[in-house]
């Protein structure tokens, strides 16, 4: 029987965070366990669950719809009742659940246009589908085609080529003025979130220490022990700049903690080597009058925000040319699809075709009688299968071509009818109002055996 493709999730568009959590299902959900090999029994199943979203794939046989089956599970292991669920759930079905899942696969459906992580988080699912036998045909060719549609996002596009968090756009912004960021070292002036993810992406840049000052030392050795840095108490911060090339400040304090003439002391400490001042608090940690120095390059949070726009304009101009790409894999993804539909039936008709010559070649070999080589039973066979398999080239390579098409499954249900492949009973009045021929075989059959026999 025919596959169908469906997909059911919500994401930070169609649910709160109270809603996400709540259906939250972790990095190894059993929900494709519990509808593979439980009482639901479908087919294949791949569930993607990360913070902002989690998304359930279905291939299922055609005409019966899983919606039912998937939020009754997906709710029961959520301890959760389906009726909660159900409002903030989006639906999509056949090529529309391809679609979506390129979009997921390129970055296209992230809170954060373009972002990479969401790749490495679906291969994580896929592997987990494949482990507990809930992945079939449709699943690893599906999962497989969205991983090569996504990599060819990346590399025609350049949808994640530009910064688009504060925290990025402020180490991209270093990257121009120092150009290779190996060797360089950084300090982070206060502990909060935005320090921390400036810190992953300085690491990720090359630098090569960090030195983490806290008004609360415990959580500056926290941080620095997890980067592999050092922690400085806050008051001798300022006696540690010159040791430092990059700068992110985020106290939080009422006032400015970095002052113009404690930089300027700072580049005679450093022989005024370039230092890059990144202010990321509200209100601002250092004084603007810095900007006015030789060598020191100042960027508050207003001048990231208006960087960071720019980039996500380029991103979404990106993203149209890499929704065209998306739409080309949909469509040649719908065609393997068709194709993989006709399988079945042309199975069917080489092996209905290849058993009724079998069946007239032992026959003809009982005809010819026991004295005959092994060389001519052997050439009889070979011509017999031979003639089976080419007579029904042409109606195989119609049925292929026709397959594609909207309507193709009508071809496949008249060719199964014609050669009847199901093993239909057909009546003995079937053709009442026509004259067979008189040497024509009492039987409708395909491969049903010789009367006379």
């Amino acid at each position: 029987m025919e596959h169908q493709i469906y997909l059911f999730g919500l994401n930070h568009k169609t649910a709160g965070v109270e809603i996400r959590e709540a259906f939250a299902l972790g990095e190894r959900p059993k929900l494709g366990e519990l509808l593979v090999h439980g009482d639901a029994r479908l087919r294949e199943v791949l569930v993607l669950s990360t913070c902002n979203r989690v998304e359930v794939l279905v291939a299922d046989a055609v005409g019966r719809d899983p919606k039912s089956a998937v939020l009754a599970a997906w709710a029961e292991q959520c301890g959760q009742n389906p009726a909660t669920l159900a409002p903030h759930l989006y639906a999509h079905q056949g090529l529309a659940a391809v679609d979506h899942l390129f979009c997921v696969a390129s970055g296209l459906d992230s809170l954060v246009l373009g972002e990479p992580q969401i790749l490495g988080q679906l291969k994580a699912a896929y592997r987990h589908a494949v482990a507990s036998r809930t992945a079939g045909v449709i699943t690893n060719r599906l999962c497989h085609k969205a991983f090569s549609v996504a990599k060819k996002v990346r590399t025609a596009t350049g949808i994640g080529a530009s910064a688009v968090s504060i925290s990025y756009a402020a180490v991209e912004l270093a990257k121009r003025i120092f150009g290779e960021m190996a060797g360089k070292k950084a300090m982070l002036v206060g502990a909060g979130e935005m320090a921390e993810l400036a810190a992953i992406h300085l690491l990720n840049a090359g630098v090569s220490e960090i030195l983490v000052a806290n008004r609360t030392y415990a959580r500056a050795e926290e941080l620095a022990g997890r980067f592999k840095g050092r922690a400085v108490a806050f008051e001798e911060f300022l006696t540690r700049l010159h040791e430092v090339d990059i700068v992110i400040s985020s106290t939080g304090a009422p006032h400015v903690v970095i002052k113009a003439r404690d930089v300027r002391a700072v580049l005679k400490a450093r022989r005024h080597k370039p230092m890059f001042f990144i202010d990321i608090a509200v209100p601002r940690d250092i004084d603007p009058d810095i900007n006015s120095l030789d060598n020191v390059y100042l960027y508050d949070i207003d001048d990231l925000q208006e960087v960071v726009e720019e980039n996500l304009a380029q991103r979404r101009e990106e993203a149209a040319r890499a929704k065209d790409i998306i739409g080309l894999q949909v469509e040649r993804f719908g065609e393997w699809l068709k194709s993989l539909a006709v399988k079945p039936t042309i199975v069917d008709m080489l092996e209905a075709s290849e058993a009724l010559a079998r069946r007239e070649l032992q026959k003809t070999l009982r005809r010819l009688g026991p004295d005959i080589s092994e060389e001519i039973r052997q050439a009889v066979e070979t011509l017999s299968l031979s003639i089976s398999r080419k007579a029904l080239h042409e109606p195989i390579a119609f049925l292929k071509r026709r397959a594609k098409e909207d309507h193709g499954d009508r071809f496949i249900d008249l060719t199964r009818r014609m050669y009847n492949l199901d093993r239909e009973k057909v009546p003995q009045d079937a053709h009442a109002d026509r004259k067979p021929p008189k040497d024509e075989a009492e039987t409708t059959d395909f491969d049903a055996t010789d009367p006379s026999e």
